[in-house]
């Protein structure tokens, strides 16, 4: 857990926020256009960019801006809480590229899209 806190604080964040002015903890608040802006973060330099929540992976869904899912599954069935792209109008269609299985029993399962 250590090593995964290090690698979260030190990594560099983006804020998608309409109402926030500043934000703190080595992240930049993303201006403008969403699909401009995440866009012109795809084109930087890195290993990618990591989204959370429920409502930009939707935003960013829509836009077809999303080049990989990871969907990790616990094994627990807690039956309430937001649904993950529970509002997409048109379905994804996508090919299993990775799946690795944790020693807790959750398994994590990476997807592309199929263009």
């Amino acid at each position: 857990m250590g090593s995964f806190a290090r690698s979260i604080n030190d990594a560099r964040k983006y804020v998608v926020s309409s109402t926030l002015k500043a934000v703190d903890w080595n992240a930049q608040l993303v201006h403008g256009e969403l699909g401009d802006a995440v866009q012109l973060l795809k084109e930087q330099p890195g290993k990618g960019i990591f989204v959370g929540g429920v409502s930009l992976p939707l935003a960013l869904t829509k836009l077809g801006l999303i080049d990989e899912y990871e969907f990790v599954v616990h094994p627990r069935v807690v039956g309430h809480g937001p649904t993950l792209l529970a509002t997409l109008a048109q379905h994804v269609d996508l090919r299993l590229v990775g799946l690795t299985e944790f020693a807790s029993g959750a398994l994590s399962m990476r997807y592309e899209p199929k263009r």
